[in-house]
C-alpha cells in the first residue's frame, strides 16, 4: 500500500519535471545539491546502495532504499532503474514522510 503511494508521488514528480533517474544524473543532482531525497532499488547491487547513501550521507542528503528495480523505472515510465533524485522539496518530503511510516530512513549527518 505505501509502495504504490511512493510510486505514485515518483511519478508525479517524474511528469513535473522534478524527478532525475539513472546512475550519473543522480550522482549529479547530489553533487550540485539539486536532489532532496534519492532513491535507491532494494535489489540495487551492494556497490550502488554503498555508492548513494555514502555520497549522501557526505552532502547531507536523504537517501531511502526502496521498491525493486523493475517498480522504480515502472513508477516513473521508464525501464529498469536503481536509483532516482527527487528534485523538487516538497514531493521529497512526502515521500519521505510516506517511507518513514514503515521504514528505516538513512538520513545525511
Amino acid at each position: 500500500m505505501k509502495q504504490d503511494k511512493i510510486c505514485s508521488l515518483l511519478g508525479i514528480a517524474m511528469k513535473s519535471g522534478n524527478l532525475v533517474s539513472g546512475e550519473l544524473p543522480t550522482l549529479n543532482a547530489i553533487r550540485s545539491g539539486e536532489a532532496g531525497l534519492v532513491v535507491v532499488a532494494g535489489d540495487a547491487s551492494d556497490n550502488t546502495k554503498k555508492t548513494f547513501t555514502d555520497k549522501c550521507e557526505y552532502y547531507d542528503i536523504p537517501v531511502i532504499i526502496c521498491l525493486t528495480k523493475e517498480q522504480l523505472g515502472h513508477a516513473i515510465g521508464k525501464e529498469y532503474r536503481s536509483s532516482a533524485a527527487v528534485l523538487d522539496p516538497g514531493l521529497a518530503g512526502s515521500v519521505k514522510k510516506i517511507y518513514n511510516e514503515r521504514m528505516e530512513i538513512y538520513e545525511g549527518s
